[in-house]
């Protein structure tokens, strides 16, 4: 119950913030994260691949996990459909109108983040090798279905 609270309260102020944001800056809000998080995947994907530093691995998760959890769905707003933020939105339409599936992508790549994260912890290689493929699918999974593409 505590939970739901507290989620409840979080949309709500999260929504009243979001109200005030002009169409652009919210394309460029997300933009930004999206690409902060593409360069925290880099850095996680440079560890497994090559020399692994467990502290670069949990930092970069931490910044996923914590993007992931901040309620970015938010920054969807009406009107940023279209429009130019740092560059052209390249946002489907089927992103404002397909909620069922949004909310699949969505909680599936929350949940790959929170578990990257703690796997970071960690400091298994393998383990966090695993987890970061289970978590780039989710990221794909999104793009496949809601970004156009280049």
């Amino acid at each position: 119950m505590k939970k739901l609270m507290l989620a409840v309260l979080s949309l709500t102020l999260a929504g009243g913030a979001t109200a005030q944001v002009k169409p652009e800056d919210a394309i460029k809000f997300r933009q930004s994260a999206y690409a902060t998080m593409a360069w925290s995947m880099a850095r996680i994907k440079m560890n497994v691949e090559g020399t692994y530093n467990k502290e670069e691995v949990v930092k970069a998760a931490t910044v996923i996990q914590a993007i992931a959890n901040s309620g970015m769905g938010a920054l969807y707003l009406p009107g940023t459909d279209k429009g130019k933020g740092w560059e052209e939105t390249r946002v489907k339409p089927e992103l404002f109108t397909n909620k069922e599936g949004v909310g699949k992508v969505a909680m599936a790549f929350n949940k790959e983040a929170n578990e990257m994260a703690k796997v970071a912890a960690s400091g298994d290689v393998a383990a966090v090798k695993e987890q970061f493929g289970k978590l780039g699918g989710t990221c794909k999974g999104c793009h496949d279905d809601f970004k156009v593409k280049k």
